[in-house]
């Protein structure tokens, strides 16, 4: 996913793949007790999806405190726009959107 979505505030937000091996790297950057923690871990993917804030990198989170300010970053109208485009999309709504 190389993705680009607009939040509620107008800013454009670059999103990244978070393949297998992130995965693991943000389970490592979060420690074994964060990365128990459901809520804790999906905060933490949609941070880590984001390589750009308007044009302005964004690294990927090494540690608790790298999670922590990509959200700061964000926002609530940030983190609602990416994690939104991360859901996956239920059959109706491709359905609905195809016009079938």
């Amino acid at each position: 996913m190389s993705e680009v979505v607009t939040d509620k505030s107008g800013r454009r937000i670059q999103l990244r793949r978070i393949g297998v091996l992130e995965q693991l790297r943000l389970f490592k950057a979060l420690g074994p007790q964060l990365s128990e923690i459901s809520a804790y871990v999906g905060l933490s993917k949609i941070a880590a999806a984001v390589t750009m804030i308007d044009d302005i990198p964004v690294p990927f989170p090494v540690n608790e405190a790298g999670v922590e300010a990509i959200l700061e970053r964000l926002g609530d109208d940030g983190v609602a726009a990416v994690g939104a485009t991360m859901m996956p999309r239920t059959r109706d709504a491709v359905v609905a959107e195809a016009g079938n």
